[in-house]
């Protein structure tokens, strides 16, 4: 039997991608049922969501693992999980109010942040077919979700707005963190953080100097001085493009990049291997790619010798582990992981925040959240964008 905290309505407002495309097949609806919690589950009261690119590229269909003009999404694990209606947003923050089966009712009134994983079994170091709420269930762009209560993670933290912890959500953190494991990234070394701007890189340059690491940020000139203040040793003007290693290796006094986390692909791929095997024979460790993104294009044109003989080890990264989210939700309680937040918006305006995510411009840092109309008055409107 489910326990209750209070009277839960039979439906909610939410909304819908209806299929791939654009815009037009997110649609707003009130009367969608609201989720019932099985055994091992929690229902949360949704207060934000943070927004993430692959929010977008799901919609759009743009994972191709086959052919470039492939309309798809995640199928890691066999079958396509997307199905339509689905209710998208994976970054989810907000309070348990009913409980499952087998759940401590306890929990009920907890605040936390989802896990937003859906992980295919119980192992906590791995995870080789990725998918997440949002996706292949439900996610938050609603007024309520339902989720394993191991995966929601309670953060009493008062310091912390719900859509700061929104913001600080798995999607971004866990798959930078993940980047940094696979690579094996230690202190003292230079790592080059490619979409510095954005939620993954954002994240990067703060879990570089938790750990030691020292984080040069590749993004316009405009945002240096925030990156900067966020922890990066230097900002490093992705533009001129001829003339991107020379300045890189400027930076650096003539060092090389130990390695490089890449969220842009196409012809950026090629320069930042540069960055990194110059200088061979002072070199501690073997030059390093993480790819976790492709924003500047999905195919890069690599010369497989450049790889295999200065020995360029590379990794793709999707998403993480149990035991990288669990770092993380403590390294956020602790207070080491900071949100960087950018705005909020009312659930009911999406398409609005979506066109403004696609066509943000110079003063766009860090994340954006989507707030259920309900909750907007206490967890959105102190947050809204401002011109």
């Amino acid at each position: 039997m489910a326990e209750t905290a209070s009277r839960i309505p039979s439906t909610m407002s939410a909304m819908l991608l209806t299929g791939h495309g654009d815009i037009e097949k997110l649609q707003y609806r009130q009367d969608v049922p609201t989720p019932q919690p099985g055994a091992g589950q929690v229902l949360v009261q949704v207060t934000a969501t943070a927004k993430n690119n692959t929010d977008r590229k799901a919609r759009e269909g743009l994972y191709p693992t086959k052919g470039k003009d492939e309309v798809t999404s995640f199928a890691m694990g066999g079958a396509p999980t997307l199905t339509f209606p689905r209710i998208q947003g994976a970054d989810v923050a907000g309070r348990v109010v009913e409980v499952g089966e087998g759940v401590d009712s306890a929990r009920i009134g907890e605040r936390g942040l989802l896990d937003f994983n859906i992980y295919a079994d119980q192992r906590r170091d791995i995870n080789l077919t990725p998918d997440y709420y949002g996706h292949g269930a439900d996610g938050g762009y609603a007024e309520y979700i339902v989720v394993p209560s191991d995966q929601f993670h309670h953060v009493p933290n008062p310091e912390l707005q719900d859509a700061e912890l929104a913001a600080l959500g798995m999607c971004s953190y866990q798959t930078a963190y993940h980047m940094m494991t696979s690579a094996s990234i230690g202190a003292g070394e230079r790592v080059l953080v490619s979409g510095a701007s954005g939620g993954v890189g954002t994240a990067l340059i703060q879990l570089c100097r938790i750990i030691g690491a020292i984080p040069y940020a590749v993004s316009q000139p405009d945002k240096a001085d925030a990156l900067l203040a966020l922890g990066a040793e230097a900002v490093i003007d992705r533009g001129d493009l001829p003339t991107f290693v020379d300045r890189v290796l400027a930076t650096t006094g003539g060092q090389p990049m130990d390695a490089v986390m890449d969220l842009v692909g196409g012809e950026m791929t090629d320069l930042f291997i540069d960055t990194m095997i110059v200088d061979m024979q002072h070199r501690k460790t073997y030059p390093r790619l993480s790819i976790a993104g492709a924003s500047g294009g999905n195919i890069s044109e690599i010369m497989w010798t450049r790889i295999y003989l200065y020995q360029v080890q590379i990794f793709g990264v999707s998403h993480g582990t149990r035991e990288e989210a669990e770092q993380l939700i403590a390294w956020i309680r602790s207070g080491e992981l900071k949100p960087v937040l950018h705005a909020a918006f009312k659930l009911s305006e999406l398409h609005t925040a979506e066109r403004y995510f696609v066509n943000r411009d110079s003063n766009y840092l860090g994340k954006i959240v989507i707030v259920p109309d309900a909750q907007w008055a206490s967890h959105g409107a102190p947050l809204a964008l401002t011109t």
